[in-house]
């Protein structure tokens, strides 16, 4: 890909989203749930290549705002996970 045609992709993308909204059209939501994953990836890169703290930093930050974005699912997987586990052992034969 050359300059004019990368030039010309990002004017696109941008007047693109500058004409969703005026649309009615949001993506706030999904540039909500993406952030925090793409910190979690850039701290992955950063901690790969010898950036551990920075790194480190990243991928705890990003990982506590997928936390509070999903705590929900992830309380009814647990609630979910420990009943299964207690049918399970009421469910075991005593010989």
């Amino acid at each position: 890909m050359n300059n004019q045609s990368a030039k010309g992709i990002a004017l696109i993308v941008v007047g693109g989203l500058i004409a969703l909204p005026i649309l009615g059209i949001t993506l706030g939501w999904i540039i909500k749930l993406l952030f925090p994953i793409i910190l979690i990836g850039l701290g992955v890169v950063g901690w790969r290549n010898n950036s551990k703290v920075l790194g480190g930093l990243m991928i705890a930050f990003g990982g506590l705002m997928v936390l509070g974005k999903f705590h929900t699912w992830i309380l009814l997987a647990i609630a979910i996970a420990l009943v299964a586990f207690g049918v399970s052992h009421l469910n075991k034969r005593k010989y």
